[in-house]
């Protein structure tokens, strides 16, 4: 593939809102589809702000009425903050893309970027993003003095996770040894160049996640590497070798067309 830039739009006290950052994904889109500009990656923080794709449901946005953005990504509803650094790889793809294999380089960077940090993570099977994997079932603690057996986060419809309180909030799946997702990925891909990108916690306010169902799961929850490490992690120490892997990755890769009647 051709030269990655990296263009570092804002951090901390100077964190882009998000309709701002998705003008300038916009613009950037525009000039990459004309070859104005190589294949760029904007890299920042966002002020507090949930986002919905476009197959999110209502059952899965915030009780109390806070404000949604809906956007034309792929994926279900997320966060985004300050603690977390977002990446949006706006990149002209063979076509007809394959975005799978797309999604599939993004989390590969993350994975070697988390690595390095000692935390080890993975992928899981027909989720995207990138996941600390948690103990096998029947070694998990037992929530609510209940058996996993009977938890109702799977065999209820009508269960509600928003609404049951910290044993069930997101946030706290470390605590329950259950997989969590570390960073989460969402793109779109129009006229072969994809928008939109990568959120990976560094250090951030989980608890925001409680208010919603991240990426729609509520059998799981979510992580960060200050969490994972025990210890605090700032987004500039995370940037260059998130910025560095995703380098190695995307540069060297060799991306073919999604093959012709193929069912993804």
């Amino acid at each position: 593939m051709s030269e990655l830039r990296f263009v570092r739009l804002g951090f901390g006290a100077e964190a882009v809102e998000y309709q701002e950052a998705w003008q300038k994904q916009r613009e950037v889109h525009a000039q990459r589809f004309e070859d104005e500009i190589p294949d760029t990656c904007l890299l920042l923080e966002h002020p507090p702000v949930y986002t919905a794709g476009r197959r999110t449901l209502d059952s899965e946005r915030p009780l109390d009425g806070t404000p949604v953005i809906d956007v034309d990504r792929g994926g279900k509803i997320t966060w985004h903050g300050p603690g977390q650094l977002v990446g949006y790889p706006i990149m002209k793809l063979p076509r007809p893309v394959d975005v799978v294999a797309h999604v599939r380089r993004l989390e590969d960077a993350l994975i070697r970027a988390c690595a390095e940090f000692g935390v080890q993570t993975s992928r899981v099977e027909g989720r995207s993003g990138v996941w600390v994997l948690g103990d096998p079932v029947e070694d998990r603690p037992a929530i609510g003095g209940l058996s996993l057996d009977f938890d109702p986060r799977l065999h209820d419809d009508e269960f509600d996770p928003r609404l049951n309180g910290p044993e069930y909030a997101p946030s706290n799946a470390g605590q329950r040894r259950e997989d969590r997702k570390l960073a989460a990925i969402g793109i779109r891909i129009a006229k072969g160049v994809s928008m939109h990108g990568f959120a990976l916690n560094v250090n951030p306010d989980n608890t925001w996640f409680d208010r919603i169902v991240p990426c729609g799961i509520r059998d799981a929850g979510v992580a960060s590497l200050a969490t994972e490490l025990g210890r605090d992690i700032s987004v500039a120490e995370v940037l260059p070798v998130v910025e560095r892997h995703l380098k190695e990755v995307l540069e060297t890769a060799e991306p073919a067309p999604r093959a012709v009647g193929s069912d993804v």
